[in-house]
């Protein structure tokens, strides 16, 4: 059965897409089936991290929100981002639109939320997923609030910054309203000589919920400048290593939940 993880941040600038496409970019070499999501629909961008060019979207997920077309038209398969070597998972994206147009009709006239449950639901069964990533819009609206409603699990990353803190706070109290209780945070940028060990400590005392990576500031993920999906690049380096242990714990924990059952 397929799981649905929203990964979200209350502000934005955090490194919300960069860490999805990593996630979803280490499932994929595992041998998973993985799909992306932007439901950024009013600032879209995580299609520059996959090197999806936005003049070859035939369609977006605008496209079928309005009803012009079909979900599984929206879902483009970027697997060849993976490697060259022959791979048994897969990985698709479904975009948002980047046109200046479409984002302004998206503002003036909203949507029907209903029909992208309807469709996250479609994708899942016409693509055979394992997992599907919902890059969310940062902060709390209508979207947002449906995104972490119907997903399995709520992984929050969020940066050392006191706005951050208070935002998170607010995010994970509506997330637990919400009765989402599979919560894991990520912190980005932290300092490379903060004592992570503490920082860890505060946190999940703060804020009742695992610390599952802290990601240092790094002058390699600047430098790359979301052209493309780091851990490919330098799978060695701490950010790489942290999406790697948040993955395992994410299949770990399924793979037991299907024995179990």
């Amino acid at each position: 059965m397929c799981q649905i993880i929203s990964v979200h941040s209350f502000r934005g600038g955090t490194g919300k897409s960069n860490l999805t496409a990593n996630l979803a970019a280490t499932m994929a070499l595992q041998g998973l089936k993985v799909g992306v999501v932007d439901t950024d629909i009013q600032s879209p961008g995580i299609h520059i991290i996959f090197g999806l060019d936005e003049d070859h979207m035939n369609y977006a997920l605008n496209d079928y929100l309005w009803g012009n077309c079909q979900i599984e038209d929206t879902a483009y398969d970027v697997s060849r981002v993976l490697s060259s070597e022959e791979i048994n998972g897969s990985l698709y994206l479904i975009p948002s639109s980047i046109k200046a147009g479409q984002i302004a009709r998206i503002l003036r006239e909203g949507y029907d939320v209903a029909r992208l449950n309807d469709g996250l639901n479609e994708l899942i069964q016409g693509l055979d997923l394992d997992y599907l990533l919902i890059d969310t819009h940062p902060g709390l609206n209508e979207e947002t609030l449906l995104s972490i409603a119907i997903s399995d699990r709520l992984v929050v990353i969020l940066r050392p910054d006191r706005q951050d803190y208070q935002g998170t706070a607010v995010t994970l109290e509506v997330a637990r309203k919400l009765e989402m209780s599979n919560i894991m945070l990520v912190v980005n940028k932290a300092l490379p000589h903060s004592d992570f060990d503490i920082l860890q400590q505060n946190m999940e005392t703060t804020y009742k919920s695992p610390v599952v990576g802290i990601i240092p500031l790094s002058e390699e993920i600047v430098q790359l400048g979301s052209r493309d999906i780091f851990c490919l690049h330098y799978p060695h380096h701490p950010l790489s290593l942290t999406v790697a242990n948040i993955t395992a714990q994410i299949v770990q924990e399924k793979q037991m939940l299907a024995v179990g059952g």
